[in-house]
């Protein structure tokens, strides 16, 4: 969030973050998010709330808003139908993993333990099916011998701060689209996701 939130203020950013919201009133981000002047709600949802009037009242506050796009950052709640088709092909979510490796939790464990050479993560359009949408760009970490789950943890999360913006500017800017279930990029549509190498990938090519 906070990296979503840096990028909109450099020069020449195509979007801006004009709200943010979360689902536990203790949430960090949501301080975080005020100290940076963005304003910032908790709707906690409480528990044992029902899901299908938690993400009603979720949608409509963020109706009021009326976002081009819904960027998820460690919103670990999974949405219900409704919500994703009020706001269909305007989600966005970043994995730590490179999917469809490793949906879920725990992927830097899962991925030591298989014995996986390489890591990483994908920023893919949010569906129902869980961590399964769309992918549109994946950045590639090699696992080193003596890697815990921390330290892995810590180098995938700095490439999700890379990935994470440039896919809300393309959106922002029109060449990233959802389109017939499938993620289109100037006007292609992807079969696989954009390797990420630190370049951006050339809007004429």
């Amino acid at each position: 969030m906070q990296a979503l939130i840096e990028r909109c203020r450099q020069p020449g950013a195509p979007y801006v973050v004009s709200h943010v919201f979360s689902d536990r009133a203790d949430a960090a981000g949501l301080n975080a998010a005020r100290d940076l002047g963005i304003p910032a709600r908790a709707l906690p949802s409480g528990k044992g709330a029902d899901r299908a009037a938690y993400d009603g009242a979720l949608a409509e506050a963020i109706g009021e808003c009326s976002p081009s796009l819904i960027a998820l950052a460690g919103f670990m709640r999974i949405l219900t139908a409704q919500f994703l088709q009020r706001f269909a092909g305007k989600i966005l979510n970043i994995h730590p993993s490179l999917l469809p490796k490793y949906p879920g939790l725990h992927t830097h464990r899962r991925a030591i333990e298989a014995g996986d050479s390489e890591h990483g993560a994908t920023v893919h359009f949010v569906s129902e099916e869980l961590d399964g949408g769309p992918r549109i760009i994946q950045a590639r970490i090699a696992i080193g011998a003596d890697d815990t789950e921390d330290s892995l943890g810590a180098r995938v999360l700095a490439q999700e701060h890379r990935i994470y913006p440039l896919a809300v500017s393309w959106f922002s800017e029109g060449r990233l689209r959802f389109k017939a279930g499938k993620a289109w990029m100037d006007g292609r549509p992807l079969s696989e996701p954009i390797p990420y190498s630190g370049i951006e990938p050339d809007k004429s090519a």
